[in-house]
């Protein structure tokens, strides 16, 4: 399955806690659309939170986080892990 990092920016910055509610979100609804978000990482001073998720396609991806909580990703890119 695909592999995508997705980025968001909030202004203003983040709160760590925050992301997580999105994320435990994330989880609850991702079955529906075929994904599986993996990890995720913040940057509170700079409003930065970077999603790595398995999906059928970017849409995928970028349906569950509307439908878990509206805070959609301003990028999307298709990844590969290296060695």
């Amino acid at each position: 399955m695909p592999l995508y990092l997705d980025v968001h920016t909030i202004t203003g910055g983040v709160e760590l806690d925050d992301v997580c509610q999105a994320h435990k979100a994330d989880l609850q609804t991702q079955a529906a659309h075929g994904v599986s978000y993996l990890r995720y990482w913040v940057d509170e001073r700079h409003g930065r939170v970077f999603c790595l998720v398995e999906a059928p396609s970017a849409g995928a991806a970028e349906a569950v986080h509307r439908e878990a909580h509206g805070l959609v990703a301003q990028e999307i890119y298709q990844v590969q892990e290296g060695c």
